[in-house]
């Protein structure tokens, strides 16, 4: 498992690992967003 935590930290510091982590934040800033991701661990936590 460790293989693998090890490629997925070299992607991110990789140029396109930094360019999809820019857009993720991008993304994460937008109010809606925020609220939709809200709403879906509100009901994924009511499920249990």
């Amino acid at each position: 498992m460790a293989g693998l935590l090890d490629r997925i930290k070299g992607f991110l510091r990789g140029p396109q690992g930094k360019a999809l982590t820019e857009k993720a934040r991008g993304i994460a800033a937008d109010p809606r967003n925020r609220e939709r991701a809200r709403t879906a661990v509100s009901r994924l936590r009511r499920k249990r």
